[in-house]
């Protein structure tokens, strides 16, 4: 019935509009007839399996036929910004426009393709010769300029082509634009880092030295960068810029350069940045300094970041044009091993070893370490899509960097933990149990913990009398949890966390302790992390509703100082582990049964229902076949029963009743009686298999009068396979083939 009213008022638009009616109430009926179709939608509601609403489509038709039919008072299209921009449009208002697009850029609710379809209507109407209208223009490519800029997106070839020839108007408005654009106090670290980038770009991309000005004494500009960073960029903008002496004659600038080299020079940069070949980057490094011998090309692109403990080595460096080339080549590397780009990284990393092996035995060695880092990103990268495991060559290769111990060669503390999460993906479990040195398992913290995890995996395989080592595992990551014995009050009274390393124990933070198991993808190490954080948050949390988990019984189960643990701390750690781990395998009927418990257990009974039905669904191939009873244990049915109760679908509460091992029947009756019910009801008689509920169901409608519904009861009841002489074969067959139809209903109603 919905359906064919929202096609009948759809058709009828079309109709008049086709034939080009001179009645405009032709049209206006037929958007009238769809939203009173959307009015009975309402009052079904979206909550019923055998009427599925998709809300915000609906909520887009109903805002397509305002725009289209729009009502006599245009106010009303003005509640959000597509009606906004509708309503200038229609009364020629353009210049309105701009506010939207501003406030657009803080709340980000319009696309990009409709704002860059805006943009281009725009200009074609600014081609009928209007000056008002290329204002408008420039002004709306400004804005979507910005919101590119926020959100680190490529700025549009039209604002570079508008900004060719910059004017201080120009400058003003884009500014304006920032500043209204990025509230500071509500905006991301990230919003504000490409803010600041993208006005030091606009500083370096302009000529007139009171432009630069402009922005760089503006409130924006001094607020997001740094006072360093404002004083080396207005030194560099005064080196390159022309000098004048009052007294005399203009001399010639950029460092005597002519204006043809500047050229050049600026041409080899573009070159340089994007240049990803070895051998041309050191050919455009040799021509640059060809040109100028006081130029640090190192600082060509804010893009190119090396790591602090590596470029403190690399800019000692005498040689600048060996400098460069050494920087660039590393920071171009790594930038191709973040974005996956594993080729050129290796090309780039083998040229800058064999330049560094010439003089600096240091950065050889650094070198060595960050390509043995790219090869098992390479090797992780394709494990995904292949069960081979890795060449012997890199498994050496990764103990012997755990075991190097030469001096005064600076090391990233991420090459240590990629080291451990290798071993332990790749289940080197002997190795690390085994023949790590312990003076290694001390000073290493991430080793320590990788020694424990990949023991307790052997452990869970043995002799299930020998626990020591989960124990030493629990213990660890308990220390890790607890709160530091030197706490400080902060100005609100509240005690804040400082916990400091001990590393005589080898403990890590609890940061540094996600960030590793972040790394980790062996779904038994990953299983016996989410047990140990559920054990944990159990003993901690005061809730009646634990939350289950594999080998949760490996665990202690008390802690001897209960408050010194952050449990806050332990619930996030938690959630993370749970989360992240979904992401390794959304298949794993476990994890999805833990997190279901968590969201029950914080009131959260739709989210628990989506995931106790793909729990089952997933072991039982989309409930063709029986669930496990070991999945859908009778405290899940319950805790589903619950979910179902407490969102007012009481129907589908009596249906789980009969799922349990002993039928609840008072639970059952209980839930039949209630008549404000947000599920589909007597549709759902079909499912009922149990003789004794469907009987309770026709004296029910009978006392009530309810003759249809009685009727379906009747007729659900009278169906021969639930005959009690029946064999009770027949009657678990037909049992299972009524649970199959409910449980996949549930499952489309719920995902």
């Amino acid at each position: 019935m919905t359906r064919n009213n929202r096609l009948v008022a759809y058709d009828l638009g079309a109709i008049f509009y086709q034939q080009g009616s001179t009645k405009p109430s032709a049209y206006e009926k037929a958007r009238l007839n769809f939203l009173k179709t959307t009015e009975l939608l309402s009052r079904i509601g979206p909550d019923s399996v055998h009427c599925m609403i998709d809300k915000k489509k609906l909520a887009g038709y109903c805002q397509a036929c305002g725009v289209l039919a729009p009502p006599a008072d245009l106010g009303t299209l003005q509640t959000t910004p597509y009606g906004k921009i509708h309503c200038y449009i229609t009364l020629g208002n353009y210049w309105g426009l701009i506010d939207v697009l501003l406030e657009d850029n803080i709340t980000k609710s319009l696309p990009y393709h409709f704002r860059q379809s805006l943009l281009r209507q725009l200009f074609q109407k600014a081609q009928t010769g209007s000056s008002a209208l290329e204002e408008i223009c420039f002004r709306v490519c400004i804005c979507n300029a910005v919101r590119d800029v926020l959100e680190g997106q490529v700025i549009g070839v039209r604002f570079c082509q508008l900004f060719l020839k910059p004017t201080k108007d120009k400058i003003d408005f884009l500014l304006e634009a920032c500043s209204k654009s990025l509230r500071l106090e509500l905006a991301s670290e990230i919003e504000k880092r490409n803010m600041a980038v993208f006005l030091k770009n606009l500083c370096w991309s302009l000529e007139d030295l009171q432009l630069v000005f402009m922005v760089s004494s503006h409130e924006l500009f001094m607020r997001l960068l740094k006072d360093e960073e404002r004083k080396l960029l207005l030194d560099q903008m005064r080196k390159r810029s022309p000098r004048v002496n009052l007294c005399t004659k203009p001399v010639t600038t950029f460092y005597d350069i002519p204006a043809s080299a500047s050229v050049s020079i600026g041409q080899l940069e573009h070159q340089l940045i994007l240049s990803v070949e070895p051998r041309r980057i050191r050919e455009i490094l040799i021509e640059l300094h060809g040109m100028t011998s006081d130029r640090q090309f190192w600082t060509v692109s804010s893009k190119w970041e090396v790591p602090a403990v590596y470029s403190s080595v690399i800019l000692n460096i005498k040689d600048n044009l060996t400098r460069d080339l050494v920087y660039i080549l590393m920071a171009k590397g790594l930038h191709c091993s973040a974005i996956k780009n594993f080729v050129h990284a290796k090309q780039l990393f083998s040229a800058c070893l064999e330049l560094v092996t010439e003089f600096s035995p240091k950065l050889r060695q650094v070198m060595i370490n960050e390509m043995l880092l790219l090869d098992i990103y390479t090797q992780e990268a394709t494990a995904a899509n292949s069960v081979e495991r890795p060449p012997p060559e890199l498994v050496s290769r990764v103990r012997g960097y755990l075991e190097m111990r030469i001096p005064d060669v600076p090391l990233r503390q991420v090459l240590g933990e990629e080291c451990v999460a290798f071993l332990l993906n790749w289940r080197e479990n002997e190795y690390l149990t085994l023949q790590v040195p312990a003076s290694l398992t001390q000073s290493n913290p991430y080793v320590k913990m990788g020694q424990l995890l990949a023991a307790t995996c052997k452990e869970l395989l043995g002799p299930k009398e020998s626990r020591r080592t989960a124990k030493d595992l629990w213990e660890t990551v308990v220390q890790i949890c607890s709160l530091s014995s030197q706490q400080k009050r902060g100005n609100d009274g509240r005690v804040s966390l400082i916990k400091q390393r001990e590393s005589t124990l080898g403990i890590m933070y609890r940061s540094e302790l996600l960030s590793f198991i972040k790394k980790l993808r062996e779904p038994l190490v990953l299983t016996i992390l989410i047990s140990l954080f559920v054990k944990l948050h159990n003993i901690g949390d005061d809730i009646v509703n634990d939350i289950s988990a594999e080998h949760i019984s490996i665990w202690p189960s008390s802690i001897p100082n209960l408050q010194s643990v952050d449990f806050e701390a332990v619930a996030v750690t938690m959630k993370e582990v749970v989360n992240y781990a979904l992401t390794i395998n959304s298949s794993n009927h476990s994890w999805l049964s833990t997190q279901a418990d968590i969201y029950f257990a914080t009131n959260q009974y739709s989210a628990a229902l989506h995931y106790y039905l793909q729990a089952g669904a997933v072991c039982s191939d989309f409930f063709n076949k029986a669930v496990p009873p070991d999945v859908y244990t009778d405290q899940v049915l319950k805790r589903m029963i619950k979910c179902c109760s407490l969102l007012n679908c009481h129907t589908q509460v009596a249906v789980f009743c009969q799922f349990l091992r002993d039928v609840d029947y008072m639970t059952a009756f209980k839930a039949l009686q209630e008549q404000n019910s947000h599920d589909s009801m007597d549709s759902y008689y079909d499912y009922i298999w149990d003789v004794t509920i469907l009987e309770y169901l026709t004296y029910l409608h009978h006392k009530r009068g309810e003759t249809d519904k009685r009727q379906i009861a009747i007729k659900a009841i009278g169906q021969t396979e639930l005959n009690a002489s029946n064999p009770e074969e027949v009657l678990q067959l037909a049992a299972q083939k009524r649970k199959k139809k409910f449980l996949q209903a549930m499952a489309k109603l719920y995902f």
